[in-house]
Order: C-alpha cells, then structure tokens, then sequence
C-alpha cells in the first residue's frame, strides 16, 4: 500500500551532487543549541537544560540516518547507487532522505497509518518512496509488519541495505558527536533524560557523558503502551518513542530509572512549552520536558539536569497541536499530575 495513493516510485533524482554541496548539506546537521527552560508544571526558576534537535534539518534523527549511510559505504555494504529500505515512524526517514540525496541512493521507507499525512507529503517531497503496510501485525503489532514488508522489498531489490536502527551498533555511535556538544556546552551535567524508542539516543550519549561525568544518573521516558521496559503492549498515539518490539539498542542496564507518560500529559507539556517558551516539539519533546520538570522540582537544588528535544512542532500541527484531534482522543485540558505514581 502507498500513501495517499500517489505514485510508488519517487522522481528520479536530476543530478548526483558534487562534494562540495554534500559538504555544505552535512554541516547543517549538529551543534544544536541549548536552552534554559523553568519547571513547565510550576513555572519556578528550578528548571532544566534542553538540546534542541529540531535545529537539525530533519530533527535528531538526521546524525544516526547520516552516519549509518557513511558507514555502510565505507564497508562496502551500501554500494553506490543501491536503495535503502527502513522502517520508520518519520523522523529516521527525514534524515534517510537527506542521506539519500547526499550520496545518490534511491529511499524507499516502510510506515503505518499512524504517520501524519504532512510527514508522510513531506518525506515523498524529499524524494523517498513511502509504503505504508495495510494493518499490524497480530503480536508485534505495527513495528513487526513494518519490519516484515522491508523483509519483502529487501529479497526484491538485490544489493538493497536496510540500515536496520533497532539494532545496529551504528545507531548508537552516531550519537558520539551530540554527547561531545553537550560536554563542551556544559560544565558538568548530573542527570540526562532520554526518551526510548530505538534506544540508540539514549545509550549513546550516555556512554560520552559518563566517561566524562562519572556519576551521571540516566533517566528513561517511554509512553503508556509500549513494551521496552515489561508493559504489556496496548495501542499508542505518540509515535516517537516507545516500541512494541525489544530493540537490542537499548541498553537497559544503562538507566537509573523509567518514566511513562500518557499522551494527554505530553499534548499539555507541548502546549505550555510553546506558550511559555516557543520552543517545543511533539510526544517526545513533552514527555521528556514534564519528566525533566519534576525532576528539577524534586532533585536537590543546584543539580544540573539535561534533556534532548528531538525535534519540532512541524510534523505534530494536526496530532498535537490540532485540537479537533486532541478533542476525539480526550487529550485536552487534562494537566499532569504534579509527580508521578511510583511502580515498584
């Protein structure tokens, strides 16, 4: 199935660019800048520091989709001119597609129905071929048919890769570089929140970090539904973080505690961030900032903690930001608790 019932195959692309403008386009992506954001519940001066991924072209997935790309050319794995084919809820394919163009490899991304209708006009605009599998999966649910139909395009497309971001090592690597920006924009950081879906972010600015800041606490945030960390499998509205598949990116034994967010509590904490502070995001960006906030609220006063926005509004106007949407999914003028309910 292909969205929208547009065209299966993306234009072909009218020239390969040279290496200057792939220069040019890679440096686009990284040295994001930090923002100070007061508590979003409270709106004390005890707050936290944000990385705002969204100034990268494409949002934070745009390191890992480049990088991932770099490695398999240098292997040999991704020979030139060959497809990429991945699963992804948007924001990989964002940065599959830059990829794409960068090094001239035809894209071909495999969604649910659950991608926003702009993402999925916007990833087509970039040039990638957006299929969109018909329904989930009966245990795996909407990843694993997704994961299933790239199955099928790979064993149809000969020397096709798929850069596979659940669970190649890449993924985490590629994050070396926003961990070594965060060390050098900071004097010391004392607890890093993460939101988990690959696992890739998390686990690899964790790593950095601790090399250089020894004590760093790690704190996941995964949403109300998804499997990563034991909850049965439930279906999700945000999209973004969470699974209900077990990606081997995630390194478990990495976190110091877990957080899940529901998602009328993440449209709050969106909605207040770009009134208080016009800068925000979707499902990851508030559920991150709430956990962030009472973190800040409850840690000891001086301790310095940092998020990851992973990206911006954009993609969200007719999911997060639309209130009709909210208004069917009872997600409006519901406010998050002021601390959360301990599951031991």
């Amino acid at each position: 199935m292909v969205m929208d019932g547009t065209a299966t195959h993306a234009p072909p692309s009218q020239r390969t660019i040279n290496g200057t403008e792939r220069d040019s386009l890679s440096r686009l992506v990284g040295n994001t800048p930090l923002l100070w954001v007061p508590d979003v519940l409270t709106g004390s001066e005890r707050g936290f520091w944000a990385k705002l991924e969204g100034a990268n072209p494409g949002g934070i997935k745009d390191r890992p989709a480049l990088f991932m790309v770099a490695k398999a050319r240098q292997r040999g794995l991704l020979r030139p001119g060959k497809p990429i084919i991945e699963s992804t809820s948007g924001t990989l394919g964002l940065g599959l597609a830059l990829a794409g163009l960068m090094y001239g490899h035809p894209v071909t991304l495999v969604t649910d129905p659950g991608m926003e209708p702009l993402m999925g006009n916007l990833l087509r605009a970039y040039g990638a071929r957006v299929e969109v599998v018909p329904e989930p999966h009966p245990e795996g649910g909407w990843q694993e048919a997704r994961r299933a139909r790239v199955e099928e395009l790979m064993a149809d497309a000969p020397g096709a890769w798929c850069p596979d971001q659940y669970n190649n090592p890449d993924n985490v690597e590629a994050y070396k570089g926003l961990a070594v920006e965060l060390a050098g924009q900071l004097d010391h950081v004392d607890v890093l929140v993460c939101s988990v879906g690959t696992g890739g972010h998390s686990a690899g600015i964790s790593r950095v970090l601790r090399a250089v800041f020894p004590d760093l606490r790690l704190v996941g945030v995964d949403t109300v539904g998804s499997t990563i960390f034991g909850q049965a499998a439930e279906p999700r509205l945000m999209r973004g973080l969470g699974s209900s598949i077990y990606p081997r990116n995630v390194d478990y034994a990495a976190f110091d505690e877990v957080h899940w967010v529901a998602a009328h509590e993440a449209v709050w904490t969106c909605r207040r961030l770009a009134a208080t502070r016009y800068a925000t995001g979707g499902w990851s960006v508030g559920a991150v900032a709430l956990v962030a906030s009472w973190l800040a609220r409850t840690r000891p006063r001086g301790t310095r903690i940092v998020t990851v926005f992973p990206d911006g509004p954009h993609r969200y106007w007719h999911t997060v930001f639309d209130d009709a949407y909210c208004r069917k999914h009872d997600l409006l003028d519901r406010p998050p608790a002021p601390s959360p309910e301990l599951i031991t």
